[in-house]
């Protein structure tokens, strides 16, 4: 019974709390984490068999990725003045149709500035997602919230992808094609594009508060030519910039160490990388109940993190097959168990009017790191192998929770944590 109580007062009673616009917000991310994963799934796929270069083909991946270091902070001022509600229908509409270029136009320019313009509106979207869900939350079950959002998405995409691959045989055969075909993949990107605007329908319905609480010493950062606004700017990003290149450096190519080192068959790592999905998922569940008995969101961030930095070394250094996947599976639930915590803290420690922009800095920040890691990764793989790349992957990752703590543990402990 014990076990039936706590699941009651720590999920069930949270999740009944959250209002309508709430709930809709979660059926809009588990629509566009679906729709997302047929994209990555196959959208590599279909250019090379359209006959695209790999080289053209990396470039066409990278730009939204540029376009949103370029244009990050002009998009995060924009979701500021035009509202959340707004800023998320236009990333969804103009992302849908910025996707639905790549894959019908030839003509190479026209393909990369789709895919240039899809990051800066796709930027729109991710950024809006977390000033909102402060409006739509209270401070009993914001944590939860956040931490929903993050683990649907997760376990969203997971399903997407399980049933995606199934999609280019039925198109095939519908269209008396080769399931492998350009033709193939076109259609069953299209048909994705089409049913990933349906997300608009819960974005359409839901209802964005036009006021927030005031968070945790909003009102005494508005003093000042903005000055306290970039000191805090700052100092939630310098985590985030350390954290996303550690990652950049290690986390894209842990499947070809399990190849390296274990010569793991492609069934096994394919099963292990679906467990890790999953355990992501079931990881931001617990994360709440966590933050409660740690009492504090910083403190759980710091100790969840601290503890995926365990594993990822075992993870790194065993001579086990078996040990290392435990490791690298442990370490994915813990680390990104922190994701929302720490997306939750940084939304309540800025003024509403400026979160748009401040949670662009932050997502720059991230990126920034992925632009030069996995190219710098790739020269120490062919020179020196994976070890030194896991010794400065934890350098990097407890650094990062070492600055986490000094920076924000004195403002965790004047909050009462309620979530």
């Amino acid at each position: 019974m014990t076990f039936f109580n706590n699941l009651y007062t720590h999920y069930i009673k949270p999740i009944r709390s959250f209002n309508r616009s709430a709930r809709l917000f979660l059926w809009m991310t588990v629509i566009d984490g679906i729709i997302m994963s047929v994209w990555q799934l196959f959208f590599n796929f279909y250019m090379l068999q359209s006959g695209f270069s790999r080289d053209f083909l990396g470039l066409a991946n990278s730009l939204p990725s540029v376009a949103a270091l370029v244009f990050g902070i002009a998009v995060g001022r924009l979701s500021d003045r035009i509202g959340r509600k707004p800023s998320l229908i236009l990333g969804v509409s103009l992302t849908s149709l910025a996707l639905l270029g790549q894959v019908t136009f030839k003509q190479p320019v026209i393909i990369l500035v789709m895919a240039f313009l899809g990051g800066i509106f796709n930027m729109l979207f991710i950024i809006s997602q977390a000033p909102l869900m402060m409006k739509l939350s209270d401070p009993e079950n914001r944590t939860l919230l956040f931490s929903l959002n993050f683990g649907v998405a997760t376990l969203a995409g997971a399903l997407g992808s399980l049933f995606a691959g199934q999609l280019p045989a039925v198109f095939g055969t519908l269209l008396h094609i080769q399931a492998t075909s350009a033709s193939a993949y076109q259609a069953v990107l299209i048909t994705s594009i089409a049913l990933g605007t349906t997300s608009l329908i819960p974005l359409w319905l839901m209802d964005e508060p036009r006021t927030l609480q005031a968070g945790p010493e909003a009102g005494s950062r508005e003093t000042g030519p903005g000055s306290a606004l970039r000191r805090l700017t700052v100092k939630l990003a310098l985590p985030n910039l350390l954290t996303g290149f550690r990652a950049a450096i290690l986390i894209p190519y842990m499947n070809v160490f399990f190849k390296d080192r274990f010569n793991i068959s492609d069934s096994l790592l394919g099963t292990l990388f679906g467990l890790s999905s999953l355990l992501i998922g079931i990881g931001t569940f617990i994360g709440p109940r966590l933050t409660m008995r740690l009492n504090g969101k910083i403190r759980t961030v710091v100790f969840t993190q601290f503890t995926s930095l365990v594993f990822l070394m075992i993870a790194g250094f065993t001579p086990s097959l078996w040990l290392a996947s435990f490791g690298f599976l442990m370490r994915a639930a813990l680390m990104n168990m922190s994701a929302p915590l720490y997306s939750a803290f940084c939304m309540e420690q800025t003024p509403e009017r400026d979160q748009g922009m401040v949670n662009s800095v932050l997502n720059i920040s991230w990126s920034l790191g992925w632009a030069v890691g996995p190219y710098l990764s790739g020269l120490v793989q062919v020179a020196y192998g994976f070890t030194p790349l896991f010794i400065t992957t934890g350098v990097l990752y407890l650094t990062a929770i070492v600055m986490t703590w000094v920076l924000f543990h004195k403002v965790d402990e004047r909050l009462k944590v309620e979530d």
